[in-house]
């Protein structure tokens, strides 16, 4: 507990650097199981020749890559730290440490995945986000990543995550540099009109490895946006 609160006390690019060492044995490091269900459900698109993980972290990112391309694949991140960590665990992969805002990359890669990023970015941040990895992009190639369904307001997750972003949007009122991670920032209406509006075609489909709700609905979906043209 201290070390996160030291770490949320940081920059976004300095918290992660401190906790790179450990971030693998945080809940925070995407679970297997929805890595194992991505690469389940983008499969049938595949196979894929480059891939690219966008906010690669430690690298959790090249288990579904790694089953899906056929050719080289990269990772690219903001925090040395976390890189180091990644370079580690997967010395055959390419890492790049790059502002994701303003991607180094064009018509390279047929495939791009991303986990848990997106509430590192407010709203205003997503167009070029997503226009540098469609960019990064060749024709036909994808960019897919889970999004959670949202809980429901009498679910105790709801009020978590609420009270969660409330905390992070005081402390950056009056902590200077500020750590940007919200939950509620992103939610899937607004992330597919973003995705659109950067030439992407939008579809989900449902994870249905990681289960549904009491209504049957899915908990996550897998977005999808592809580039126009053919692989």
């Amino acid at each position: 507990m201290r070390e996160l609160a030291v770490q949320a006390l940081s920059s976004v690019e300095g918290g992660y650097d401190l906790l790179a060492p450990k971030f693998d044995y945080t809940p925070f490091r995407t679970s297997d199981g929805v890595l194992d269900a991505t690469a389940g459900a983008l499969r049938p698109f595949g196979p894929f020749g480059r891939g690219l993980d966008v906010c690669c972290g430690t690298g959790a990112g090249m288990r579904v890559l790694g089953s899906l391309c056929q050719e080289p694949v990269t990772g690219v991140d903001f925090s040395a730290g976390m890189l180091a960590q990644a370079r580690s665990a997967h010395p055959d992969a390419g890492w790049v440490r790059a502002d994701v805002r303003a991607l180094p990359f064009a018509g390279v890669f047929d495939v791009a995945v991303s986990f848990g990023a997106l509430g590192h970015f407010l709203p205003a941040e997503r167009p070029p986000l997503f226009a540098g990895v469609y960019r990064a992009l060749r024709p036909g190639g994808v960019f897919a990543f889970p999004a959670a369904a949202p809980p429901p307001v009498t679910s105790g997750w709801y009020w978590a995550l609420l009270g969660f972003d409330l905390a992070m949007r005081v402390r950056n009122a009056v902590w200077r540099p500020p750590f940007v991670m919200y939950y509620r920032t992103c939610p899937l209406n607004a992330v597919c009109s973003d995705l659109t509006a950067s030439g992407f075609t939008v579809t989900t489909v449902p994870l249905t490895a990681l289960g549904v709700g009491r209504d049957g609905t899915p908990r996550c979906l897998l977005v999808l946006a592809r580039k126009a043209g053919t692989l």
